[in-house]
């Protein structure tokens, strides 16, 4: 399993909103709305849900095999991971019908403090398609005060939109790219299939009282911790700017290769967009693992011993002793990330 590219069965994952309709037209799903509106791409995570499917919910399976990812990872560290023996993204598709919650995820500090964790929740999303009228949410409207946000919670609870009037509302487009820092308000909007890379925890505070029709809990909205605490996990003041332009990296061949997010942006995580016209390509990340998603076309990868095609939907994860020895060739756009 691991002398190859990793591939893994189909992932959804259930939350309190509907969606998945979109997910017709990248994975191939029926075009309908349900309740598991997120598929989670080769994740060591597992959700926080009030409800679980199963003890596994989140976590990858290997295709094929009676194994989870995080078991694998467990057992082949250095091969799989590279020195550093950790996975430190998680990728997410998410196809939302309606708005979600106002919310914030933690820094690291926060997570630290109050989880118990190294991770926060810093995220990216890369806009793969819309319905009518989508909408994004991010960040405070100039003047918005912890006074202005606290009587919104308030109001939530018969006021469904009185949160929505805080944030600064943007109108996204397929290949938009947004960065949202841990800390900052934000909300999914309905009709967004979102590429969703971020910090490999699932710790959100959402601190209002309705996700569409259903009513959160107090623990859903706070993660057990109390009110005063988790508006601690929301900053206010100047909102950093969201939408990311892609830098041009490598482009000879028939390849171009853009950088989407980099450490100009974060110390999270990279994320890459290769683009093949006709062209080829190494996976050539130094010293890290990578996550491919192929989000248009098709490619074929591969090497002497190994080929294999892949289309729009399909994604792996190359670990970090086989970069170098695998190439992308074809007709794609391909996302990476690690």
């Amino acid at each position: 399993m691991i002398n190859k590219p990793i591939f893994f069965e189909r992932n959804r994952v259930g939350r309190v909103y509907t969606g998945g309709k979109l997910f017709a037209g990248f994975f191939g799903d029926e075009a309908v709305d349900g309740f598991e509106p997120e598929e989670w791409i080769a994740s060591s995570v597992r959700a926080i849900n009030k409800v679980q499917k199963s003890e596994h919910e989140g976590l990858s399976k290997i295709k094929g095999e009676e194994i989870y990812f995080d078991e694998l990872l467990k057992k082949y560290p250095e091969e799989l991971l590279g020195k550093g023996k950790e996975l430190r993204i998680l990728v997410k598709a998410l196809d939302s019908a309606i708005r979600l919650p106002a919310q914030a995820h933690p820094d690291k500090a926060f997570s630290r403090e109050h989880f118990n964790s190294q991770y926060g929740k810093t995220e990216c999303w890369l806009i793969l398609d819309t319905r009518e009228d989508a909408k994004i949410y991010f960040g405070f409207k100039d003047g918005v005060t912890k006074e202005d946000f606290e009587k919104a919670i308030d109001d939530s609870e018969t006021d469904k939109d009185a949160m929505e009037r805080l944030m600064i509302s943007f109108t996204p487009k397929k290949g938009d790219i947004y960065l949202v820092p841990a800390k900052t308000v934000h909300a999914i909007g309905k009709g967004c299939l979102i590429l969703e890379i971020q910090e490999p925890t699932d710790f959100t505070i959402q601190p209002e009282r309705y996700c569409g029709d259903y009513r959160l809990s107090d623990k859903e909205m706070y993660m057990g911790l109390s009110r005063e605490s988790a508006v601690d996990c929301f900053s206010f003041g100047d909102t950093p700017k969201a939408q990311k332009l892609p830098v041009a990296l490598e482009e000879k061949d028939g390849v171009r290769v853009e950088a989407l997010i980099g450490p100009r942006d974060t110390d999270c995580f990279i994320i890459n967009r290769i683009r093949l016209d006709g062209g080829e390509t190494v996976a050539r990340v130094e010293n890290s693992y990578a996550i491919y998603i192929v989000t248009e076309g098709e490619a074929l990868l591969g090497n002497g011993d190994y080929s294999r095609r892949v289309t729009k939907g399909d994604y792996f994860f190359m670990p970090a002793s086989l970069m170098g020895k695998f190439t992308l060739s074809g007709n794609a756009e391909i996302i990476e990330c690690y």
